[in-house]
């Protein structure tokens, strides 16, 4: 497939992804988004510096002009295009991936985002059109540094709907971009804060900045342990995604916060439409629509989750992932103000952490498993064939429902891996549904599910 993703552009640096190529896809962006000024951002890698620079030098020679707010979180980037009605805004970042990737994140005005369905494609064409020669206009462009950290803090706390209390959380930013600006957004709230990692390093000496993998969290579960915290947070590199763990140390399943945060919001908003992507438990929809909402099965992906909640203007939706989109925010996601509506979760009731997450634990799940699968599609009509008795929908994969077990297949975007999320009324249903797709697909890969 190539550095030109599904969601963004991302390769290993400096192999299949330079300072070249970052300068011909900011001459390539600036052609398709023909706006005056786009926001550019980095993260802490030690290739994004010169990727930045780069990167702005091909979107000063089309003529279009730059605000570079340097270091910052993906979020703080939709923050400064909607808030400045900018046209557009690139992050260079590859987000929770090993040090040795760089990448580009792309938006147009209100944070809508380039994907492959909608921008990606034209820029991959563009960039491989150009041969030796750049568009460079006569005028260049101008760069203007700009500085929107305590916007972008009262932009968050803004979310805060319950009165703060004092509450001690463990966080853990990966050696990624939110220990930079954590205190500085949430320093004036009576939180007592365990820090993990906060200094920004791109070699990522701690672990993966990826809070998905539970070798990522083995730390903040220990420390949420020793020091009795009533919660722990883990943040993703570019400060998109956030995940928790509860008092005891446990992972509350991103589903699980999905539910929880939809019940708060549409006890405001009764009727509203809540997103959720088609891998989330059957709690998900129980739960919002026990909360009187709307409750809406979409595809994998923010590009399909912020269309839908655009189209149907709701005010927030939730990915398994750990991605939570919001409304008031432009309809992107942001880590931050994920943790603060967990803050508004627990502060706004006094039982612990895991009192909350219990009575959504009703059915039993395998997690995401994957499989290396040469014929992924060969293998997809083999599961539905099997399984041509229940209920089907290919809104992304297959997915075969019956009244005690469903499951979704879904193929990766990149690799010959098919990913499956399974869940049953039992555990006893969940292992002999897993069982009878293994026969079908092969064994799974090492360390997939939970």
């Amino acid at each position: 497939m190539g550095i030109y993703k599904a969601y963004d552009i991302r390769g290993i640096y400096p192999g299949e992804m330079h300072e070249e190529t970052a300068e011909r896809i900011g001459n390539a962006l600036a052609g398709y988004l023909r706006t005056k000024t786009i926001v550019v951002g980095r993260d802490a890698r030690e290739s994004s510096p010169s990727m930045s620079r780069a990167l702005i030098k091909g979107i000063c020679e089309a003529g279009t002009n730059v605000v570079d707010i340097g270091q910052c979180t993906t979020p703080m980037i939709y923050y400064a295009v909607g808030t400045g009605r900018y046209g557009g805004g690139a992050m260079v970042t590859a987000s929770h991936n090993p040090p040795q990737y760089t990448g580009i994140k792309l938006c147009r005005e209100d944070a809508i985002p380039l994907s492959e369905v909608a921008g990606i494609k034209d820029i991959e064409r563009a960039v491989g059109s150009m041969e030796d020669t750049l568009v460079v206009e006569p005028d260049r462009g101008l760069v203007m540094q700009n500085d929107v950290l305590e916007g972008y803090a009262r932009h968050v706390r803004s979310f805060l709907s319950v009165p703060p209390r004092k509450m001690k959380v463990v966080v853990d930013t990966a050696n990624g971009m939110v220990g930079k600006f954590f205190d500085k957004v949430f320093g004036t709230l009576p939180l007592e804060v365990i820090p993990l990692y906060f200094q920004p390093d791109g070699r990522f000496p701690n672990h993966e900045p990826n809070p998905l993998k539970d070798e990522n969290i083995r730390d903040l579960v220990a420390k949420v342990r020793e020091t009795n915290a009533d919660f722990g947070a883990a943040f993703d590199g570019d400060g998109d995604r956030c995940m928790f763990v509860d008092e005891k140390g446990d992972r509350i399943a991103s589903d699980f916060v999905t539910a929880l945060v939809a019940r708060r919001m549409l006890a405001k908003e009764k009727g509203a439409a809540i997103v959720y992507d088609l891998r989330s438990s059957w709690v998900v929809k129980e739960e919002i629509e026990a909360a009187g909402g709307r409750a809406i099965r979409d595809r994998v992906g923010h590009a399909f989750m912020k269309a839908t909640m655009r189209k149907l203007n709701a005010p927030f939706g939730g990915e398994l992932s750990g991605h939570y989109y919001f409304r008031s925010h432009w309809f992107a996601d942001s880590g931050m103000i994920a943790f603060v509506q967990m803050l508004n979760v627990l502060m706004g009731d006094s039982r612990p952490a895991s009192a909350h997450s219990a009575p959504l634990k009703r059915y039993f799940a395998t997690g995401e498993i994957n499989f290396h699968v040469e014929n992924k599609d060969g293998a997809i009509e083999s599961i539905t064939k099997k399984f041509a008795d229940g209920k089907q929908d290919r809104l992304d994969g297959i997915t075969i429902e019956y009244a005690d077990w469903w499951c979704n297949v879904r193929k990766s975007n990149t690799e010959p891996v098919l990913r499956l999320n399974l869940e049953a009324k039992s555990a006893a249903k969940r292992d002999s549904a897993l069982k009878e797709i293994i026969a079908i697909v092969g064994p799974p890969e090492t360390g997939s599910g939970h």
